[in-house]
Formats: C-alpha cells, sequence, structure tokens
C-alpha cells in the first residue's frame, strides 16, 4: 500500500516535473514562433513601404513627364503662333511696301504731269504776251488813225480780236476733229482699253468682300475664340481677312482673289452648321472645302470647254478656266464672257472663211490671264499670252491673246476680230450691271454738267447715259460757238465723272421762224 502511494506520488511528481517541462518548452516554442512571426510581419512591412516608395516615386516621375510634355506643346504652340504672326506681319509689310511703290509711281507720273501744265502754261502766258503787244500796237495805230477815245477803241479792238479768236478756234477744233476721223478705228480701241481699266477699278470696290450671316451675335465669340485664337486659324488657313464689327448677326470676309474668299465663305458657313469651332476643326474643314473647291473649278473648266467644243487643251489651262467663273469685271462673269467672245469669234470667223474651231479656241483663251492676275505682275492680255505659250498653244492663239486690247500690234485677223468680239460681249445691253442709284446719279450728274454752261436751254442723257444733247438758244450761241461749247462740256465730264466706255456729246442749235397764215 504503502509502496504504491509512493509510486503515486513519484509518478505525479514526474507528471508536474514532465508537465513543467513541457508547458516551458511549448511556450518558449511560442514565443520563438511570435517572434518569428514579428520578424516576418516588420520584413513584410518594410517591404511593402518599399513598394509604396517605388510607386509613389514612379507616379511622380510619370506626373513630371506628363507636366513636362503638356508644357512642350504648348510651347510649340505658342511659338508657332509667334511664327504665323511673323509671317503674317512680313507679308503686311510687304503689301504695304507694295502700296508705297505705286504710290511713288503715282506720284511721279503727277509730277511729269504738273511739268507738262507749267510748260503749257508758260507757253499760253507767251501768247498772251504777244497779244498785249499786239493789242497795244493796233491800240496807238487806231488813235492816230480815228478821233476815238482810250476807251472806246479798247472796246472795238477787244470785240474784234475775240470774235477772230473764236472763229479760228473754232476753225481749228473742226479741222482736229476731221483730222481725228481718219484715225477712228484707232481712237476707238483707246477709248474701249480706258474703259476697260475703269471697269477694272469697279471691281476693285465692288468684288473684295463676302458676309456670312450668324444665327445670333453670341456666334461672335465662338467665331473669335479665346484670344483670338479660331479667328487668327481661319485667317491663316485661307488667306482671308476675317472682320467682326458692330454689323448685327454678320462676319465680313475680305480678300482680293475670289476663290480664296469663297473657300473661307464656304468654310465658315460649315463650321456654324457644325457648331464645333477650333483651331484643329478649322484647319480641317478648310482643306475638305479647298479639296470641294479644286473640284468644283475643274468641273467648271471642263463644262465650258465641253459646250464651246474646244478640244484638247491642257488640263491647267481648263482649271484656269473654272476660276473664271469666280472672277468678274463690273458684274460680268469672266467666264461667261469668255464662253460669249469664243461664240461671237466663231461666228464672225465662218463669215469670213476662217478657221472656224481656231477662233472659237482663242475667243475661249483670250482672258485665261484673269485667272491669276491677282497672283502675278502685268496685265492680263500679257499674262494670258504667257500661259498660252507655256501649256502648248500654237503661235496664232498667243499672239491675238496679246493683242486682243492692243498691248501688242494685232499680227493676223484673227487678232483683229478678238478685240471685235471682246468689245461686243463687254457692250451688249445688260452685260455689266450697275446699280439703280448709281445709274441714276449718273443722268443727273451729266444733265447739270451741261446745265451749268451759259446759252444752255435744256439737255437731256440719253442712251442709258451714253450720250448727253444739250440744245442751246441760238440767239446766245453761234454755230462756232457750240463746237467750242461742246468741247468744253465733254472736258468737263471727263475731269467731273467716272463711268464705262464712252459718252457722246451732242449740241443742237437751230432758229425757227413762225408765222401764222390768216
Amino acid at each position: 500500500m504503502l509502496a504504491s502511494i509512493l509510486i503515486s506520488i513519484v509518478v505525479a511528481l514526474a507528471a508536474t516535473f514532465a508537465g513543467y517541462y513541457l508547458r516551458k518548452h511549448i511556450a518558449e516554442k511560442k514565443i520563438q514562433d511570435a517572434e518569428a512571426q514579428a520578424l516576418h510581419i516588420i520584413e513584410q512591412a518594410r517591404k511593402e513601404a518599399q513598394d509604396k516608395r517605388r510607386e509613389v516615386e514612379l507616379e511622380a516621375k510619370d506626373l513630371l513627364y506628363r507636366i513636362r510634355q503638356d508644357f512642350e506643346r504648348e510651347t510649340k504652340d505658342r511659338r508657332l503662333e509667334i511664327s504665323n504672326l511673323e509671317k503674317r506681319l512680313i507679308q503686311k509689310e510687304e503689301n504695304i511696301d507694295r502700296r508705297l511703290d505705286l504710290l511713288e509711281k503715282k506720284e511721279k507720273e503727277i509730277d511729269s504731269k504738273h511739268e507738262n501744265i507749267k510748260k503749257q502754261e508758260e507757253a499760253l502766258k507767251g501768247k498772251e504776251n504777244q497779244l498785249h503787244a499786239l493789242i497795244a500796237e493796233e491800240k496807238e495805230r487806231l488813235q492816230k488813225i480815228a478821233s476815238l477815245s482810250a476807251e472806246e477803241a479798247k472796246q472795238i479792238l477787244l470785240g474784234r480780236i475775240s470774235e477772230e479768236l473764236n472763229n479760228e478756234k473754232a476753225a481749228l477744233v473742226k479741222k482736229q476733229e476731221e483730222e481725228l476721223r481718219s484715225i477712228a478705228d484707232k481712237k476707238a480701241r483707246e477709248i474701249l482699253s480706258l474703259a476697260i481699266q475703269k471697269c477694272a477699278v469697279e471691281h476693285t470696290v465692288e468684288s473684295t468682300v463676302s458676309v456670312v450671316n450668324l444665327p445670333n451675335d453670341e456666334m461672335k465669340g465662338r467665331v473669335i475664340g479665346r484670344e483670338g485664337r479660331n479667328i487668327r486659324a481661319l485667317e491663316m488657313a485661307t488667306g482671308v481677312d476675317v472682320i467682326i464689327d458692330d454689323t448685327p448677326e454678320a462676319v465680313t470676309l475680305s480678300a482680293f482673289d475670289t476663290v480664296r474668299r469663297e473657300i473661307a465663305r464656304l468654310s465658315l458657313e460649315k463650321l456654324l452648321a457644325d457648331g464645333r469651332i477650333h483651331p484643329g476643326r478649322i484647319e480641317e474643314i478648310v482643306e475638305k472645302t479647298k479639296k470641294e473647291m479644286d473640284e468644283k473649278i475643274r468641273e467648271e473648266g471642263e463644262h465650258v470647254v465641253f459646250e464651246v467644243g474646244v478640244n484638247g487643251l491642257h488640263p491647267e489651262l481648263v482649271k484656269l478656266l473654272g476660276r473664271l467663273k469666280y472672277r468678274t469685271s463690273f458684274g460680268q462673269n469672266a467666264l461667261q464672257h469668255s464662253r460669249e467672245t469664243s461664240f461671237l469669234l466663231g461666228a464672225m470667223a465662218t463669215e469670213l472663211g476662217l478657221d472656224f474651231k481656231l477662233a472659237r479656241r482663242i475667243g475661249l483663251l483670250h482672258d485665261i490671264g484673269k485667272a491669276i492676275d491677282h497672283q502675278a505682275e502685268g496685265t492680263h492680255a500679257k499674262l494670258g499670252a504667257e500661259l498660252a505659250k507655256k501649256y502648248g498653244e500654237s503661235a496664232e492663239v498667243v499672239a491675238a491673246i496679246e493683242a486682243h486690247h492692243e498691248e501688242a500690234p494685232p499680227q493676223s485677223l484673227y487678232a483683229v476680230l478678238t478685240i471685235a468680239a471682246d468689245a461686243i460681249s463687254a457692250a451688249r445691253p445688260g452685260a455689266r450691271r450697275e446699280t439703280l442709284e448709281t445709274y441714276v446719279k449718273r443722268l443727273e450728274k451729266l444733265e447739270s454738267i451741261a446745265n451749268l454752261f451759259k446759252g444752255v436751254e435744256k439737255s437731256f442723257a440719253i442712251q442709258a447715259g451714253r450720250e448727253i444733247r444739250v440744245i442751246v438758244r441760238p440767239e446766245k450761241i453761234s454755230d462756232p460757238e457750240a463746237i467750242n461749247l461742246a468741247r468744253e462740256i465733254r472736258k468737263k465730264i471727263e475731269e467731273g465723272m467716272e463711268y464705262p466706255g464712252q459718252i457722246k456729246v451732242t449740241v443742237i442749235r437751230e432758229t425757227r421762224a413762225i408765222e401764222y397764215a390768216k
């Protein structure tokens, strides 16, 4: 019994010690595991912190790279804008220089005219001195011969000299007019050339602007864009001046080149319809419109070539003919004028037994220089001859084009017929239009100029302002004085008016004797 108790005690003690050592071992193991786990967690946290740090650094580098790209892009855009502004300034400076050169030429011409006037005045002074000397001699002679007073002799002498001078002047004018009739054809061509130049001046005034209507005034701000970017982009892409002023719901496009102005007008209308207005979209729309315009110009040229029946034209000449649709002269469309001239020239050539096809070819191409006269120096006749020669036209065609305004002497019958057909097409009724207000003012101005002169009873502007008929009082105006009066009215019209073609001045003087038999 005691042994079993002792054994139990020993077993209990052994179990106690074993449990102690076992718990101690397990506790130490758990501590080691906890320490190891803590070290692992710390290491993992350290790695995660390093990863986060790397991510933050990469994000910072990426952000810096994007900022740098945006800065470089904006800098590039700024430089491009500055470069474009510099180009525009250079172009404007060149335009100003050209205008200054033209002004200098005009000043030189005016100076030369002033010198001629001074010479004429000096000659007149010499004539006046001779006249005074003759009057003095006549006065002395009269005083010796007659017993008249100085004042009476003076009145008689002046009256006689005045009458003689008037008669001599009228006879001289009549003689000069008779001489001029012998060269009437040449004079008529000179007048025609002057009329064409005047038509060119009118064209510059009337056909350099287009107006685009806006849906509302708020659209003006969108067209201008931030700091004017949109309007600058449109001007640079099209080469026209975009004018936005106080005109309600309208934008004005100004350019001498009608094709560029039409491209700008169509592009702006497309942008307004699309609603997306920014520099990139503007360039895209303008490029698309230019391609459409080139195709339209080519089709117009091909259509008129087919209609007239001219074959074998160089493609560039066909394209230049299409550009004439957007060129006008005093309201007359240049392409329609070329078509009419071709038909007229063909008809006249047929009557004279000449080559019908060659005549039509010359008529169609005679104004081809007008397609580029805004871009190159020289008259359109000279430019047209150079173009025809460049693109393989015959020497006869080139010579007729160059001579159709008599800048070169006509070398063939075709050249003479071209001059006539060109004048007929331009002068036919309704070919070149004027506004009603301008037309009425011209008629009133003609009549008012004629009524300024003494002895005029009535005046009538007829033939659409191409003739002024002046009725004078026969008791106040003699036949020689009527000739002088017509000349003076003609001078006054030339100095005080601008008009196409020429104006005929007719002075009518008649004496009527009326009796009634009862």
